[in-house]
């Protein structure tokens, strides 16, 4: 039985039963069945063949960088040293600072522009083969080595193009000028040469490149801008020498003018639309006389929209080529597999025909599911970015709380404001984790958004559009009575308490009928249970939605007062107001630049006119009217005072300041010899 059965089989032609390994080949893959109307390049991405620009990464690093040195170098001689050994060659070189992060004042575009360029080089060299463009070709063991050492190299590299504005030298602003220049061109030459790349996408790499070009061609632009005004003479020396002088001229101004009082009948009368209005434009961002967002904040808001555009368009191409590939290389043998599954729906699905209405099905269901991810990227990007203008918004309110003294307006138990090592180390993470915030936060929206938009659209629109019952609305059809009982017994608990265990007052209302109230509360105990199983279900998709949403707001915590500290981002954001409250208030600012003013000699010459603050005005001449002198001396006490009184961490200095006999307007003038 066995050798006939085998010599059966042997004897039977394998043509009748079995197709040839071509047959095979083309039958179940799908590449080979597509469709004549797509082009197989645009299908294809790994059919581009490589390209080598004319000016390569490995050349273009090997020129620029020994240039990039060569500057820091030269505009070290620029600067002098301020402690070790002034001196020896008379102070010079001294450590070449990239920005003044502290201050108001200052080229914030541009600190802003190179930290973009530096954080999209970084999305370009966590992706790629070769991150540091010096070594090219590396293994696979030695990439990671490789990856660590460019997260150094790449802020080395980029460094003069911030530095050259710190120095604010005629010099410094021609290199700056070469340096971006330089930059400029090569970047766009090297994408106008190779546009197409088969990495991910083919217009990927160019893509990702364009926050970089945008951020160059800036600072083309500006650097040449600055030249110009050094030329012209437009720069004030006295901001040269105090920086951020004229932003704290402006915040006493805006903080001693006298505002008009608001009555409260406006908000009595505010009708709802208003209150719409006002609630959608606390989520803009607009700029107030008197009040200049500080530049660590700009950085990160700047780096966050940044990861925004990067992580959004790495989503786009990484999946949407994709499902266009698997949609356009559907075949008619995988529609049978699907409809066998019962995925698909079919007239007769135990006896295929001619699956043409299946095939379009399957197509539409990926059309569909190439639209709910697109809409959910969208979604995503929007909402994120408009938590990120609500952060600024945040910022600047929690900041003037806090220079007002309004410490509990912000956090809720009693901060010293002054600085602390964690304090030190979380404000120069600020920007960093805002950035990477912004990043997590935009991949956990776009997965709960599309897994909800893809269970919207197959569990309710696809279902009403083709007449058939999807299986939620098989299960709401089997089980509605017990949806109608859980529906009638909320109903009833309401009615019941609203009617008949309240008792209602002028002035209060109190419970009443009590045993009623204890038997429907022992007989609704499973009922409510099940209700609360419902209101758990809805309580997980409401916090899944709000703390995805608001997780790259780090002025707000996701988790409850009694244990926010351990909410990392927050905490961060905590510390970093405490460093820019305790050394960059403006009043404080302004109030030290009044003590350490010196007096000026007598005559046109030595007077001026930015010496005088609105609201804080001292005497500097000799022979002035001693009423006028003490009159002027009695406000400048009085300001003293009410600086004091709204910044209580300053009263620890005032030993130190009260030791100067020229402080707070005591001595006016200057003293004879």
């Amino acid at each position: 039985m066995a050798a006939n059965s085998s010599g059966g089989m042997q004897d039977a032609p394998l043509d009748s039963s079995f197709a040839s390994t071509d047959d095979l080949a083309s039958d179940w893959y799908i590449y080979e069945t597509m469709e004549p109307a797509v082009p197989q390049d645009d299908m294809f991405p790994s059919v581009i063949p490589d390209c080598d620009p004319t000016i390569s990464p490995r050349l273009y690093h090997i020129c620029m960088a020994p240039i990039s040195l060569a500057v820091l170098l030269g505009l070290s001689l620029l600067v002098k040293r301020r402690r070790l050994h002034q001196s020896c060659w008379n102070g010079v070189p001294g450590l070449l600072s990239p920005a003044n992060f502290l201050e108001e004042e200052g080229n914030r575009g541009l600190v802003a522009a190179v930290f973009g360029i530096l954080f999209s080089s970084l999305c370009v060299l966590v992706l790629d083969t070769d991150p540091l463009p010096l070594i090219t070709h590396s293994s696979q063991s030695t990439r990671e080595y490789w990856k660590i050492l460019a997260l150094l190299y790449y802020p080395a590299f980029y460094y003069p193009l911030m530095a050259c504005a710190t120095i604010r030298h005629r010099a410094s602003y021609l290199m700056g000028c070469l340096l971006s220049w330089c930059h400029c061109v090569v970047h766009i030459w090297q994408k106008v040469d190779c546009p197409q790349s088969p990495k991910i996408y083919r217009y990927y790499s160019t893509l990702s490149y364009i926050p970089i070009i945008l951020c160059l061609v800036f600072l083309s632009l500006w650097y040449p801008a600055l030249l110009i005004k050094s030329f012209t003479g437009q720069e004030e020396t006295l901001d040269k020498e105090v920086p951020g002088r004229g932003y704290y001229k402006q915040y006493l101004k805006a903080v001693l003018s006298k505002r008009p009082q608001k009555g409260s009948s406006a908000k009595l009368e505010e009708s709802l639309l208003s209150r719409v209005q006002t609630y959608l434009r606390s989520y803009i961002y607009a700029p107030e006389e008197g009040f200049r967002i500080p530049l660590k904040l700009v950085l990160s808001i700047t780096t966050a929209m940044i990861a925004v555009y990067q992580v959004a368009l790495l989503l786009l191409v990484a999946v949407i080529p994709t499902i266009q590939i698997i949609r356009a290389g559907m075949t008619k043998d995988i529609v049978v597999l699907l409809v066998q599954f019962g995925l698909v729906p079919s007239e007769s699905p135990a006896a295929p025909g001619d699956m043409e209405k299946e095939l379009r099905t399957v197509k539409y269901y990926l059309w569909s599911l190439e639209v709910c991810y697109i809409c959910s990227l969208v979604l995503c990007c929007l909402l994120t970015c408009a938590m990120l203008l609500r952060t600024l918004v945040m910022h600047r309110s929690n900041l003037k709380a806090l220079y007002q003294g309004a410490v509990l307006d912000v956090f809720y138990k009693a901060h010293i404001l002054r600085p602390s090592r964690q304090a030190v180390v979380c404000w120069m993470s600020f920007a960093s984790f805002q950035t990477a915030f912004a990043c997590l936060g935009l991949l956990i929206q776009q997965v709960i958004f599309f897994i909800c938009s893809v269970g919207f659209t197959f569990l309710f629109i696809i279902p009403l559009q083709s007449g058939t019952n999807s299986y939620l609305f098989r299960i709401i059809q089997n089980m509605w009575p017990f949806w109608l009982t859980l529906v009638v017994a909320v109903i009833a608990q309401n009615l019941a308490a609203h009617y008949q265990f309240l008792e209602q007052h002028p002035l209060r209302k109190e419970l009443t009928n009590r045993r009623a109230l204890y038997i429907a509360t022992y007989l609704l105990f499973p009922i409510n249970v099940l209700v609360g199983v419902l209101a758990g279900l809805w309580r997980m998709l409401i916090s899944g939605l709000y703390n995805s949403i608001h997780f790259c707001q780090l002025d707000i915590s996701l988790l409850n007062r009694g244990v926010e500290t351990f909410d990392p981002g927050y905490h961060t954001y905590c510390h970093y107001l405490k460093i820019e409250v305790s050394q960059s208030h403006p009043v404080m600012k302004a109030f030290c630049l009044l003590l350490l003013q010196l007096a000026r000699p007598e005559g046109p010459s030595g007077l001026q006119p930015s010496n005088v603050e609105e609201g804080i005005q001292l005497m500097q001449h000799k022979q002035a009217p001693p009423s006028r002198a003490r009159f002027k001396q009695s406000r400048a006490r009085w300001w003293l005072a009410y600086t004091l009184l709204n910044n209580p961490s300053l009263t620890a200095c005032r030993k130190t300041a009260l030791c100067d006999p020229t402080a707070n307007g005591t001595q006016l003038s200057t003293p004879e010899p």
